[in-house]
């Protein structure tokens, strides 16, 4: 997989989370543990698109 296409794919599933973290703040049943785990999971999806970034700037 390129570089080009993994970031790509990484913003999809940042910004899936995105929508889905603001479905269930939509929702006061949802549980806050499953919020805290989605905002977990959207923050180290974030971390890893600026990591290939930064490590892409280099080599370019």
């Amino acid at each position: 997989m390129s570089l080009q296409s993994h970031l790509a794919e990484l913003q999809r599933r940042h910004q899936a989370l995105e929508i889905e973290i603001t479905d269930c703040l939509a929702h006061p049943a949802v549980d806050d543990l499953k919020i805290v785990e989605l905002k977990r999971r959207k923050l180290v999806v974030k971390e890893e698109i600026e990591r290939l970034r930064r490590n892409g700037a280099r080599v370019h």
